[in-house]
């Protein structure tokens, strides 16, 4: 986001006013567009649904005039419930084949079945050959059951997938005689339904009360008419998905939108019929759009059309108006040094003569006042350096001199010469100033100097090991660059120890800079407090320094003098220790 705002930032006035227009219009133009498209799509869906929702209801009328249809038949046969008496299987044979061809494009078997289990239907050899295993079980359920039942879809020998509508068969005292079954045929039920409700973009379903698909695969119809449903192919004939089947019983009455194989589907479900089914109609997502697609045609020929109209007007407004404008930018753009400045020549009188006018004025001013900052940074530092320089720490001479005189009173002639010598050259190395920078090698010597005298005042406590490569010994170093470091360390990691302390220093010259390494065996910090040490502004001075330079103002001395990458960095572990690292250009007396 801000990289784009960055890019926008950086355009021209007519490429920023350009893509104002251009966007203001174009979302003003596709929210019109995306309204209009939308409310006609709702509308011709809203019809869709309403026609659909008609088809269903004369779709539940034709189920409920096909319930009257069988039940009827069932009414006829329990008006012959003599038929299952001994003597009358043939009666009852050719009754059945007469309903059965009368209706051939409704029922696929009818049944007559006495209390015994003894069976009659139209197909009679058929069903001694086959059987039909069903019939037992509805049987069993005909004796409890006191007017006409719907099974679930079940597959039967001699009917295939059917559905049985069953009537329990009783003499006047309620005595169970038998049941008429009607095995209906469910793929010329389907066959039936299919002209009205299966197109290209649309098909439907009906499941019962549990779940279970009604409707069969017909062979007939092609295959792309089953496109929009998920079939299990791998049985015959293809049923639905269970996963599906359960999702759509699921469905509230009403529209619904689901997923099918080919997309989004939109679910019409209409409530249960007499029968108990559920009729459910189903359209492809995408049929709502092909009748607007026009309509975006349209829409995307006037945007073209927008699009040129405005790039036309952005040209007008960039050539008789910001031309001036970045005329006076490119003039701009060659001033790069404000120390040689030169001024842009003035040829009009209008608002941009009036604006080159006030940049000169500014420029100059700006020239003044930048001269003015860098002579007083440059005097600022130097009188800082000074007044850090001349802050010899009365404590630490107290110390020292105290140091010298505890030596004189043992008689240690020697001692007490070379602790003074040392003290007279560490005040002669800080009082020198002739040049703010050092040579590598008269730092280390003013920094033995400073570490003699602590160790005299300490003992033992502590040794410096220095590693140095000769190279690095004539480079240029800020002066007291290491002193206030060791200090630090005596004082704040060593001095608070009951061990022996280590320092270590380390100079090299690696890709062109100089690298310090100062490490420490000490009291060590944690990460955030060592971090915290080069962020810390301002800290209050410590008695016992021997300046008042502190890491901080070693760390702001390198980068005022070398620059940002240089500096120090400060690494340190509890109970372990504190590494410093200190980079500067490697800079000789010959470069």
């Amino acid at each position: 986001m801000l990289r784009l705002r960055q890019r926008i930032g950086r355009l021209s006035i007519a490429s920023k006013h350009f893509l104002f227009l251009f966007a203001g219009t174009l979302l003003l133009y596709g929210l019109l567009a995306w309204l209009n498209l939308k409310d006609a799509e709702q509308l011709f869906r809203e019809q869709v649904v309403s026609d659909a929702e008609i088809i269903i209801d004369r779709t539940n009328l034709y189920m409920d005039a096909y319930l009257d249809n069988v039940q009827n038949i069932l009414l006829l046969l329990s008006d012959r419930a003599d038929l299952l008496k001994e003597g009358k299987e043939e009666e009852a044979v050719k009754l059945l084949r007469q309903f059965t061809e009368k209706n051939r494009t409704l029922y696929r078997n009818l049944y007559l079945v006495n209390a015994d289990g003894r069976v009659f239907t139209n197909a009679q050899v058929n069903f001694e050959i086959i059987g039909n295993p069903e019939l037992d079980k509805l049987l069993e359920q005909a004796r409890t059951s006191h007017g006409v039942f719907i099974t679930e879809p079940y597959d039967s020998p001699m009917s295939g997938k059917t559905v049985a509508f069953v009537l329990p068969l009783r003499e006047q005292e309620q005595k169970f005689q038998g049941m008429a079954v009607v095995e209906i045929d469910l793929i010329k039920l389907t066959g039936v339904l299919a002209p009205y409700m299966k197109t290209k973009n649309q098909t439907f379903a009906i499941v019962t009360s549990k779940g279970n698909a009604v409707q069969m695969f017909d062979f007939t119809e092609p295959l792309s008419s089953y496109r929009l449903l998920p079939y299990r192919t791998n049985v015959v004939p293809p049923q639905l998905e269970p996963a599906f089947l359960q999702q759509i019983d699921e469905l509230k009455t009403g529209v619904s939108d689901l997923t099918g194989p080919e997309g989004k589907l939109v679910a019409i479900k209409a409530g249960v019929n007499r029968l108990g089914w559920h009729f459910i109609a189903f359209y492809d997502d995408r049929y709502f759009y092909q009748n607007v697609f026009k309509l975006y045609r349209n829409y995307e020929h006037v945007a073209v059309i927008w699009v040129l109209l405005l790039l036309f007007g952005s040209y007008l407004m960039s050539r008789y108006f910001a031309y001036p404008l970045r005329t006076l930018v490119a003039k701009m753009n060659r001033v790069r040094e404000v120390e040689v400045l030169s001024s842009i020549h003035v040829t009009r009188e209008d608002e941009i003569g009036e604006l080159t006018k006030s940049y000169n004025a500014m420029m100059e001013r700006i020239q003044h006042l930048v001269h003015e900052i860098k002579e007083v940074q440059t005097h600022k530092r130097q009188f800082e350096l000074q007044m850090l320089q001349s802050q010899i720490a009365p404590h630490f001479l107290y110390n020292t001199l105290a140091c010298i005189s505890s030596l004189a009173k043992q008689q240690k002639t020697d001692a007490v010469r070379e602790t003074i010598k040392s003290l007279v050259r560490l005040l002669s190395f800080s009082f020198n100033k002739q040049s703010e920078y050092v040579t590598l090698e008269e730092e280390l010597e003013g920094l033995r100097m400073y570490v003699h005298i602590q160790q005299v005042r300490y003992g033992d406590k502590f040794n410096l090991h220095t590693e140095i490569e000769p190279e690095a010994l004539q480079c240029k170093v800020l002066k007291l660059t290491l002193q206030p470091l060791v200090e630090n360390s005596i004082f704040h990691g060593i001095a608070p120890m009951k061990r022996h302390g280590e320092i270590r220093l380390r100079a090299k010259i690696a890709g062109g800079r100089l690298i310090l390494l100062l490490r420490d065996n000490g009291k060590g910090m944690e990460q955030s407090q060592a971090e915290h040490i080069l962020t810390e502004r301002r800290q209050p001075p410590n008695k016992h320094r021997f300046t008042g330079i502190g890491t901080m103002n070693v760390h702001e001395r390198i980068q005022i003098h070398f620059g940002q990458p240089f500096g120090l960095q400060v690494m340190s572990v509890p109970e372990l220790g504190t590494l410093i690292r200190i980079e500067m250009p490697a800079i000789t007396a010959e470069t």
